[in-house]
């Protein structure tokens, strides 16, 4: 299995900090515009700003680069979670998913390029390979969610249901974003990921069957 690439260090000093954050930008919107095969870091540093020396001191190659955009993106995830469960204490589950999807729904259609080349374009993110720290404290975020609103769901195995319910919002919507159906609002595709999130963890009774009818004897003939 091939590693996912790290950056060569993590920047400490604001003005550090400030460089990495345009290279990461630069790197944005060069894959944006020319795709995965179209991307490098000579390019990526002109667009920056910077020299190509100095953006080897942060970052070995482009994948480092794009591994750091994923990660930036998974944090900006982390914050959207947390944005919602500081939030109003009395909050419904339905209300704060919403607002869940409403806000990861605007941050993907912000720059849908980019995430059509990250989702789509980078090789190594289609290999098996282990979640960064931001995947593990979303769903850890997303556990502690719905074990508070455990009154209100019907899936009695929470850690399934994080698992479930963090697919279907991102499955549905990276498709939202990547390829938005013609006809639909943004509002309709969002309440339409509410609706298959509270579906599943719906607490209503299933209704009831109607029992078979059972086949008529037949009278035989004498």
């Amino acid at each position: 299995m091939t590693a996912i690439p790290q950056p060569r260090k993590s920047p400490r000093q604001l003005r550090s900090q400030h460089t990495v954050e345009t290279i990461l930008q630069a790197t944005a919107r060069v894959l944006a515009a020319h795709g995965y095969a179209g991307t490098n870091t000579n390019l990526i540093a002109e667009t920056a700003g910077v020299s190509v020396g100095s953006l080897y001191q942060y970052f070995p190659n482009k994948n480092a680069l794009i591994a750091a955009l994923h990660d930036r993106h998974d944090n900006q995830m982390l914050d959207v979670i947390d944005g919602v469960l500081d939030s109003n204490p009395a909050a419904t589950l339905r209300e704060r998913v919403a607002a869940i999807v409403q806000a990861m729904l605007h941050a993907h259609l912000l720059e849908p390029a980019l995430h059509r080349v990250l989702e789509r374009e980078f090789p190594l993110f289609d290999q098996p390979h282990e979640h960064s720290r931001a995947d593990q404290d979303i769903h850890r975020r997303m556990r502690h969610l719905l074990e508070f609103h455990r009154d209100e769901i019907a899936q009695q195995d929470r850690d399934l249901a994080t698992y479930v319910v963090l697919r279907i919002m991102e499955s549905l919507v990276h498709a939202a974003a990547l390829e938005p159906p013609a006809g639909f609002s943004p509002e309709q595709l969002e309440h339409a990921v509410v609706d298959a999130v509270m579906g599943y963890l719906d607490t209503s009774p299933s209704p009831a069957r109607p029992a078979p009818r059972k086949a008529a004897k037949k009278t035989a003939r004498r």
